[in-house]
């Protein structure tokens, strides 16, 4: 697979496979303290490395992977969004992560909008989640406004299979609904 393509774009965004000159965006992502308090904590540079590198190789292994977010009107990278699917998953999940100078901007549900999208079309899931940690509460709104419902408490493989978490999806077909007018 080509590591060009698929690009999404949206109205501000152009979501594409991660590259190498990608690198400092995700450093200065998994370095950020707060950023990170919900994704196992702030890491150091090489750490990033292995991260930017796990995700390139999911594209190269499954075919499908967290997207680079980049902005349009800056080419600036700004977070990784999503298809996630590793081994002992609870599911299909899209996920997100922006950086912190970005947030407030509505683009982890812009982008997590694309993401859904092509994942019901392109990858044929019939269905979505979103893996939140329940005192995650941007996050639970993000997932709400996409209009995923919580589903409960789930489980994560090892390491992180002692962090609670709340398990938010939806079907294709809801999905679709949502889309609908006078679907509400």
């Amino acid at each position: 697979m080509p590591f060009d393509t698929p690009v999404l774009e949206t109205q501000r965004l152009l979501l594409r496979p991660p590259r190498r000159e990608d690198f400092d965006g995700w450093v200065e992502f998994a370095g950020d303290e707060e950023t990170m308090r919900y994704l196992g904590g702030a890491v150091p540079r090489t750490v990033a490395w292995r991260y930017l590198l796990t995700t390139a190789g999911a594209w190269s292994i499954q075919g499908f992977a967290m997207f680079s977010v980049v902005e349009k009107a800056t080419g600036r990278w700004v977070g990784r969004v999503g298809p996630w699917f590793p081994e002992g998953w609870p599911g299909t999940e899209v996920g997100w992560g922006i950086l912190r100078s970005r947030w407030g901007r509505g683009y982890a549900g812009e982008a997590a909008t694309a993401a859904i999208d092509w994942a019901f079309a392109e990858l044929g899931w019939s269905e979505v989640i979103h893996i939140i940690e329940p005192t995650n509460a941007a996050s639970v709104a993000v997932a709400r406004k996409l209009g995923s419902r919580s589903r409960g408490s789930g489980s994560l493989p090892a390491p992180h299979d002692k962090v609670p978490v709340e398990i938010y999806g939806q079907t294709r077909e809801q999905w679709r609904l949502r889309a609908q007018p006078g679907t509400a």
